[in-house]
């Protein structure tokens, strides 16, 4: 017994130390490869030099507090970016030092995979590197990496009250993960996703190189515009393509019970939602709460709506194509579309834009999110099905997101990103809680599984397709054990996120990084050379 416990802190011991090695050797490279005029030292945080400053950069941008636990891996040292030449250090001693980086812009990746890694690694944050740079010349706006949502509206603004760009309804998002993996939000059915409005790109490869769309070649930036571009290099910047808007545009945000006939509601915007005026998106958003009058739980549906045009037009919309909802005149709210950003947003009314550019989210939680779409209308029964096993969960929230429009005219495989005609919407499970520790994680994660779960009958099949944004471990992962199985597992994950589509990533991944410098749990893997002409067909 005594020889065990003395062979187990000899093994302990001679980890840290050779991490310790590991990080010295690191840093040395890092200060080699840099230039003298950028020195790279003032952008190294390591827990020996000074842990306050290395913990406050760390839990900065961590935006799921599942993996803020004590129990979680942290990095070896973070590089906070200041300038091209400390990526490209950082890539090469990456790659010559065999230690995993992690790309992190604005720390909303789900599954914590910008920051969090069993093994050990180091966070190249691209916090730092968040000019926005607008030209209304043109129409359009050169924005980096670690720049965020919220920052890219409000200079926008700043410029046009008849401007915007297509992305998420999150102000604190960042960038990077969000524009290259085919950001949506509520102007999808009139102008498509982020992806479908980038016009150039700037990207650090596996060789250190920087390179712009024309020398990177039309291939590396089709992968990086709805594939992720964490996995075929650093990408630095967006070129994007501002989208022309009305000066006025109307929300609303209406809500009906069970008891007030929310079945027959979900049930007509199943079947009309897809088809309206390109104009108008409504979300359907369904969660469970307390009835008023008989403190019972029960289910509430909420419809919560964007519209591109002034509140007459809208209510004759409405009247046409949905009167079961009754929509009044006093739900509507005329404003201009940065304005609509915030009431999205859970802002209250008359708050000024500039709140934009805050870093910090109004709350933070402990979250799971998962994904699916939704091809055929839900039967009503279906309907009453879910919405029981909602109110025995409790928990869990779903989501539906309106296809149609402009998402029907883009083909499959225009991007990588291939969820476009044929949807009637993309569904998110969202769960949040506040109790930290591991049986609460996994008490709140399993609810969200069996609601997934008894979703299946009701989405999409023979690959059961999911969003790549909205990362999910649970649908697969690559150990990165050896080419053959990363090839393999990456299959399993990358059907779903991207079908056909899938085998193309993979074919660029391979040319452009074939020592798989940018791995991460469910990056695109590398074709082994043994089976460098085999087509892998998964389905699931």
């Amino acid at each position: 017994m005594r020889y065990s416990t003395f062979c187990f802190v000899s093994l302990f011991l001679s980890t840290i130390l050779l991490i310790d090695s590991l990080d010295d050797s690191f840093q040395k490279c890092l200060q080699k490869q840099a230039l003298p005029s950028y020195p790279i030292s003032q952008v190294i945080y390591i827990p020996q030099n000074s842990m306050f400053a290395y913990s406050s950069v760390l839990q900065t941008y961590i935006r799921n507090l599942r993996f803020s636990e004590s129990s979680t891996r942290k990095p070896e040292l973070i590089i906070t970016a200041l300038h091209v030449s400390h990526i490209q250090a950082a890539i090469i001693c990456s790659e010559t030092h065999g230690f995993q980086m992690k790309i992190r812009s604005g720390g909303h990746d789900y599954e914590g995979l910008s920051y969090v890694s069993n093994v050990p690694f180091f966070i190249l944050d691209m916090f730092n590197l968040r000019a926005i740079n607008v030209s209304m010349e043109d129409e359009t706006a050169w924005v980096q990496a670690g720049a965020t949502l919220g920052e890219v509206y409000y200079r926008i603004a700043e410029k046009s009250n008849v401007h915007g760009f297509p992305a998420g309804v999150c102000p604190t998002v960042g960038v990077g993960g969000h524009f290259s993996g085919g950001g949506y939000g509520n102007l999808m059915r009139k102008h498509g996703l982020t992806i479908d409005n980038i016009l150039d790109a700037e990207i650090i490869d596996a060789k250190g190189r920087l390179l712009d769309r024309k020398s990177m070649g039309e291939d590396l930036f089709w992968a990086i515009t709805g594939g992720g571009g964490a996995s075929f290099g650093v990408v630095l910047s967006y070129k994007i393509k501002l989208v022309q808007l009305p000066a006025i545009v109307t929300v609303f945000r209406v809500s009906r019970t069970y008891e007030q006939n929310a079945t027959d509601l979900a049930y007509k915007w199943q079947r009309i939602a897809h088809k309206l005026d390109d104009n108008l998106f409504i979300r359907m958003i369904i969660d469970v709460i307390n009835n008023s009058l008989t403190r019972n739980k029960t289910i509430r549906v909420t419809f919560f709506t964007l519209f591109l045009g002034d509140s007459d037009r809208l209510l004759f919309i409405m009247e046409q194509s949905f009167p079961e909802l009754g929509l009044q005149r006093s739900d509507c709210n005329e404003m201009s579309w940065v304005e609509s950003v915030l009431y999205y947003s859970n802002f209250p009314l008359g708050t000024q834009p500039n709140v934009l550019l805050s870093r910090v989210p109004q709350t933070l939680s402990y979250l799971k999110r998962k994904s699916d779409y939704l091809k055929e209308p839900m039967p009503k029964e279906g309907l009453e099905f879910i919405f029981q096993r909602m109110v025995e969960l409790e928990k869990p929230t779903l989501l539906f997101n309106p296809y149609g429009g402009k998402m029907d005219e883009i083909s499959s495989n225009a991007k990588p990103f291939p969820h476009r005609a044929g949807n009637i919407a993309k569904i998110q499970y969202a769960t949040n809680w506040n109790e930290d520790g591991f049986e609460a994680s996994n008490f709140y994660l399993n609810l969200t599984k069996l609601l997934f779960e008894y979703m299946t009958p009701f989405v999409s099949k023979n690959p059961r397709q999911a969003f790549l944004n909205y990362r999910d471990l649970d649908i697969g992962i690559n150990q990165n054990d050896s080419p053959e199985m990363s090839f393999i597992e990456g299959a399993v994950y990358g059907y779903k996120y991207f079908k056909e589509n899938y085998q193309r990533l993979v074919k660029i991944k391979t040319e452009v990084d074939p020592n798989n410098i940018f791995w991460n749990e469910q990056s695109i893997p590398v074709t082994p050379s043994r089976i460098d002409n085999h087509v892998l067909v998964y389905s699931s």
